[in-house]
């Protein structure tokens, strides 16, 4: 499957995240307190849409066999963890915001963080990681790091997730018309990182509903 045609739009997304961010920083550097090692964010539950999911596939596959491997055992734990969570968010099936809320207080260690509390492969990070300590628009409504010190009485810049969202939805089914695969359904299917590295491209992209990451 040859999805290069899509990196070039994909990366567009990914220059705005890291420019909003450095933008952030550059402006409100006493409130972004993201720093080597911190790995608040990399303890988030959040899924990938299929476009994302494509593209790290491919580069966790480029990493030395010690690294997969070790990745693959952490992503063995974090399943579980993400198993127990669907048992805790299947309670609130008729409460959106209870569901929303247990997702957002869930603290489950992503597979690409190794010992050291590095990501294995920071540099091609998703777009919820690349803006994950500066405030953002999800679901309309403001979120931001709770390590970060941003204050709530002042307005900040808030960069818009949704809008993200939106156009990653629209690439991912972009790339399943190029495979001859006309579902929205599979579109909107959100993957877990854990998901992801285990899981060979070509099924991907045919993954049924029963692969996604908990949706809020």
């Amino acid at each position: 499957m040859d999805f290069s045609h899509l990196f070039e739009p994909y990366n567009s997304i990914v220059s705005r995240a890291d420019y909003a961010f450095q933008r952030m920083k550059g402006e409100f550097p006493e409130c972004i307190r993201c720093r080597p090692h911190c790995s608040d964010c990399c303890h988030a539950v959040f899924g990938l849409f299929l476009i994302e999911a494509v593209f790290l596939k491919h580069d966790f596959d480029q990493l030395c066999e010690e690294k997969k491997k070790a990745a693959l055992k952490r992503g063995q734990d974090a399943d579980r963890e993400l198993m127990k969570l669907e048992r805790t968010i299947a309670e609130f099936e008729h409460d959106p915001q209870m569901r929303t809320y247990s997702i957002g207080k869930a603290r489950i260690r992503c597979p690409l963080l190794d010992d050291q509390n590095e990501c294995i492969l920071y540099s091609y990070r998703p777009v919820t990681c690349r803006v994950y300590g500066i405030p953002t628009m999800v679901q309309a409504v403001p979120r931001v790091c709770g390590k970060a010190g941003f204050k709530k009485a002042q307005a900040y810049p808030v960069f818009n997730l949704d809008g993200v969202y939106r156009e990653l939805h629209a690439l991912s089914t972009e790339l399943l018309k190029g495979t001859g695969i006309k579902d929205s359904e599979k579109a909107s299917l959100l993957f877990s990182v854990s998901k992801v590295i285990k899981t060979p491209v070509e099924e991907l992209v045919g993954e049924s509903p029963g692969g996604s990451a908990p949706k809020p």
